[in-house]
């Protein structure tokens, strides 16, 4: 996989976490309260389980988690309405936009003016998703990459990548909790597992200004309020990465 960059490892390398924790803290307060719509105990609801950890893992406070879990409560989160946007980006590279909302219009105006800007488009629904597949997603750093594949494929993975930082396990959707379970029990705890739409096949990015126009791209979308996850299908070269 040497070579392959995914958007996670994109935005870890260019430190976006760590520039806009605000940002990050309020993206993942969101996902708590959009996730704890379906029950706000985390032992019968899995979804709100991952997002939990994940603030964990960002190192969000307490405080802040228990607001999100009662905030699903409230009128307010009934009004939140999860959308998943089709788009088209530089270089043919197809972007999935998913955002929590509550004015369909407003995120709408907000993803045409930002992909319009970049080089990018909206689509009809069903133009760019068909390149996609819905997988649960396990990210393994700080490992030893042969030990944790082997791990990963006897615990029921349907594949594993590896890149100079971090191990990628992929599952069916419906086997992510078992995967993520035998996984830490064999001493490969995560707090990074999520569902994820996982590209097909990529399109490769060799020239250094599409590559550049393209992280912008997707960083401004990721900006957005209203999104919780932006993934495409572009491939970057390290040595491209800013």
């Amino acid at each position: 996989m040497s070579g392959h960059s995914k958007w996670s490892s994109i935005k870890h390398q260019k430190g976006a976490a760590d520039a806009k924790r605000g940002a990050v803290f309020s993206k993942l307060s969101r996902a708590i309260t959009v996730a704890a719509r379906h029950g706000t105990d985390p032992n019968m609801n899995f979804q709100l389980r991952l997002a939990i950890d994940q603030a964990h893992g960002a190192n969000v406070p307490k405080d802040n988690i228990e607001r999100a879990i009662d905030k699903a409560k409230g009128s307010d989160a009934a009004k939140l309405e999860e959308i998943v946007f089709e788009a088209y980006g530089p270089g043919g590279t197809g972007f999935l936009i998913e955002a929590a909302t509550d004015n369909h219009n407003r995120s709408t105006g907000d993803i045409r003016a930002i992909l319009n800007k970049h080089g990018g488009k909206l689509a009809e629904s069903g133009s760019v998703g068909y390149l996609f597949k819905r997988r649960g997603q396990i990210v393994l750093e700080n490992v030893n990459a042969e030990n944790a594949e082997l791990a990963a494929i006897d615990a029921g993975a349907q594949d594993v990548e590896a890149d100079n930082r971090e191990v990628f396990v992929y599952t069916d959707p419906k086997e992510l909790e078992h995967v993520r379970r035998r996984l830490a029990d064999a001493e490969f705890a995560s707090n990074n597992v999520s569902f994820e739409y996982h590209p097909t096949a990529t399109v490769p990015i060799t020239d250094e200004k599409l590559a550049e126009k393209i992280i912008k791209l997707a960083t401004a979308l990721d900006d957005l309020d209203d999104i919780t996850k932006v993934s495409s299908n572009f491939e970057i070269p390290e040595n491209l990465i800013g």
